[in-house]
């Protein structure tokens, strides 16, 4: 076949490009991988007994706003990252923003409070539950997002899995926030943060692996 003849063929019935395909795919992942979350906390762990009462829903009002943040700037950077040539666009900073909040607050919170309590107020009595539940429930998220993220053409795989390794732990520390009744900021910061940094750092790893072309 000749070059004119190929270059015929592949531009005949080329369909145009749908900008917001991508963002979409990756956004109605993230909804399935956090109903599939939510799912697994309410079958393995189950919510927290006193969940109604105003001060239980005031700290776990806090602990989605941080999640949620974590989720959002996430999900922004990996709808970029998903796309070839997006990486410019991307800041640190603004990732780290929800993070440095939380340890404010929780920095806030240890001031306020005598030193003999800092122990409890940071370690609490749900810290190793934490450390196990936020990472084991983000798997099928990080799956699902992952699943999407293949169907779109990213080049820094170690970059794009990392960020879908922070969607998933966001996520997943949602659906954990409705089971875990410690309530201290310090405790959130420390291991929700913790755990998500987790999950960040294993889709880093995984990235290459599961997103290679």
């Amino acid at each position: 076949m000749k070059t004119d003849d190929l270059v015929v063929m592949l531009s005949t019935n080329v369909e145009p490009i749908r900008h917001g395909r991508v963002g979409r795919t990756i956004s109605i992942a993230v909804v399935v991988g956090a109903v599939i979350a939510l799912a697994i906390m309410l079958v393995g762990l189950g919510v927290r007994a006193d969940v109604t009462t105003s001060r239980a829903a005031l700290f776990l009002s806090l602990k989605l706003a941080f999640a949620f943040a974590v989720v959002g700037v996430a999900l922004r950077y990996l709808i970029m990252l998903a796309r070839p040539g997006s990486e410019s666009g991307i800041s640190p900073l603004a990732v780290a923003v929800p993070f440095a909040a939380i340890a404010l607050l929780g920095l806030l919170s240890l001031a306020d409070a005598p030193s003999g309590h800092w122990n409890r107020m940071v370690v609490g009595g749900e810290w190793l539950e934490c450390l196990l539940s936020i990472p084991i429930i983000a798997i099928v998220p990080f799956a699902v997002t992952i699943f999407a993220v293949r169907r779109a053409a990213p080049t820094n795989l170690v970059r794009a899995g990392a960020f879908a390794g922070l969607v998933a732990g966001g996520v997943s520390a949602m659906a954990y926030a409705f089971h875990c009744t410690d309530d201290s900021l310090p405790f959130v910061a420390v291991w929700y943060g913790g755990t998500i940094v987790l999950c960040t750092l294993a889709g880093a790893s995984l990235g290459p692996r599961l997103l290679r072309w």
